[in-house]
């Protein structure tokens, strides 16, 4: 799944290209996959209004539409959304084309189908995509040491858990909760409730700069995103810890571990990466 930094690139490369156009007439190939309203509505609505920018709030991107109007997508496991000139070839599983108003396409392909685009009209309050139950953005002065502690420190819940959850830091998901807690020295089955106030400030200024590092490490032009058809991005080879399991540890040369919490493997170093923390 597009986690914060992947997200992220995928709005900036989008965002330049998008400012400004028209929408021209929204064709839906598969109309499960707008979530709100239903699919007839979700086209009436968005044909004829103006893209005025392209945001993103934790994982979700928020396509603006003036007057408080807004397409929110989310791309779960293998969303993808393009930009493409008239012709381009199409992309299989293929469920939504926005067409602009200079002839290009917004396509919103998705193999799993897993993805949903929900439509919020002016005045209207979203109570259906989830994002509201976000918590602060990684880069938010919000984000300290202190407010981690009273939202997971009574928690035993093992500290991976903590940080991926989305109601208390928006964006984390598998990889860079690997990353972030390898870099910080905690290990990810540590329950939040034994993570000391040291840890947990530790932890505070980690998060961003993983992410932001990551976010730049992403970086890719509008060109070379749609060659690759905005796949070829992910998962960059500046990831260090998630998935290496057996490979030697980039700090002390250990072979790293993997272990499963809640579900999800996890990669960590047994030396660097004590459980008492």
């Amino acid at each position: 799944m597009p986690e914060l930094p992947e997200v992220e690139t995928i709005r900036a490369v989008l965002e330049p290209q998008l400012e400004g156009m028209g929408i021209k007439d929204v064709i839906l190939r598969h109309p499960g996959v707008i979530a709100h309203p239903d699919a007839g509505l979700f086209r009436a609505t968005a044909a004829g209004r103006r893209i005025t920018g392209l945001g993103r709030r934790g994982k979700f991107l928020t396509m603006e539409l003036g007057d408080g109007m807004r397409v929110i997508i989310h791309l779960r496991m293998t969303g993808c959304l393009l930009v493409t000139p008239p012709g381009f070839p199409e992309e299989k599983h293929t469920h939504v084309v926005i067409i602009l108003s200079d002839g290009r396409e917004i396509r919103f392909s998705d193999t799993r189908r897993f993805g949903r685009l929900w439509l919020i009209r002016s005045g209207e309050e979203d109570t259906w995509s989830g994002m509201m139950k976000l918590g602060p953005e990684p880069f938010s002065p919000e984000l300290s040491g202190s407010y981690l502690r009273e939202k997971l420190g009574r928690s035993s819940r093992a500290i991976k858990e903590g940080i991926m959850d989305q109601g208390v830091t928006a964006g984390i998901g598998n990889i860079y909760s690997d990353e972030i807690l390898f870099h910080a020295g905690i290990h990810p089955a540590m329950k939040c409730s034994s993570l000391t106030d040291a840890g947990w400030e530790r932890l505070s200024k980690i998060i961003p700069e993983r992410l932001s590092f990551f976010t730049e490490a992403n970086r890719i032009t509008a060109d070379e995103y749609l060659r690759t058809k905005g796949k070829e991005y992910r998962n960059t080879p500046f990831i260090g810890i998630y998935g290496h399991e057996g490979k030697p540890c980039p700090i002390c040369g250990t072979p790293l571990e993997r272990t499963v919490i809640g579900g999800r493997g996890s990669t960590y170093c047994p030396a660097c990466q004590r459980e008492e923390g």
